[in-house]
């Protein structure tokens, strides 16, 4: 077996609240001279371990407020952990914030070829990609539309459709797929079923256990930074049913 794709070892993930450069100067100085001026910190990560193999679908589960988004952000490189590590083998494309990266002013065409080129694609590359995308989404009448005047489910799906279609080795998807019609749901969960077929590793964070049982076959469940089980699909799924029901962890 080779190296895995992702393997995040012993990540921890401290924020810091009411520093300098949390609050900015002039707060600060008010704060310290009325002596008031407090620093607290939290772990929004606490320890978390997992790998991901080649062809591995993960979901990651938890309530608001488990660590779910920070800790895609780890691994994304976006943010670098207090402590532990993260190795990624392969080209990765996030969807952790679907309205990041785009320009209200710009058409959806010009926000599509935007959102190729921060993905590191040539413009040759969005010439022959992009009739395929503007097809997966559904969207060819609002295709000269501001991109402000589109719905929130708009711009998810032609996000999603650019992160999709361009086939990167690695997907991660936060909250996507519970966006958008029924229709376009199940043509989401249809194209990662393909991109799985085509052995490449997915993360999937949903709050739709339905969904991370039909996807999944491997899950992390977070609890307020702390990891509390990895592994197989459905025994966890089962364990977290409970939790919701009794908010007693196991």
């Amino acid at each position: 077996m080779g190296d895995p794709v992702i393997e995040v070892k012993n990540v921890s993930i401290r924020y810091i609240t009411g520093d300098l450069r949390n609050i900015g100067l002039k707060e600060f100085l008010m704060k310290k001279l009325t002596g008031k001026y407090q620093v607290q910190s939290f772990m929004a990560v606490d320890n978390v371990s997992f790998t991901v193999e080649q062809g591995d679908m993960l979901g990651i589960i938890g309530t608001n407020g488990a660590g779910k988004s920070t800790l895609l952000k780890a691994v994304t490189q976006i943010m670098v952990p207090t402590r532990g590590s993260v190795k990624v083998n392969g080209k990765i494309a996030a969807l952790l914030e679907l309205a990041s990266g785009f320009d209200g002013d710009l058409d959806l065409k010009e926000n599509a070829y935007l959102r190729g080129a921060m993905l590191g694609y040539t413009r040759k590359f969005m010439d022959e990609k992009y009739p395929e995308i503007l097809a997966f989404s559904e969207l060819q009448e609002f295709e000269n539309r501001p991109f402000k005047q589109l719905s929130s489910g708009m711009k998810s799906r032609i996000a999603f459709s650019i992160a999709s279609m361009l086939e990167p080795e690695i997907l991660i998807l936060d909250e996507v797929l519970s966006v958008g019609d029924g229709a376009f749901r199940e043509k989401s969960e249809a194209k990662m079923r393909e991109i799985i077929r085509n052995g490449k590793a997915t993360i999937l964070v949903s709050h739709s256990i339905q969904q991370v049982r039909r996807l999944c076959n491997k899950v992390l469940w977070l609890d307020h930074g702390k990891q509390i089980a990895f592994g197989e699909t459905d025994p966890i799924c089962d364990k977290y049913e409970e939790f919701l029901k009794t908010k007693k962890l196991p």
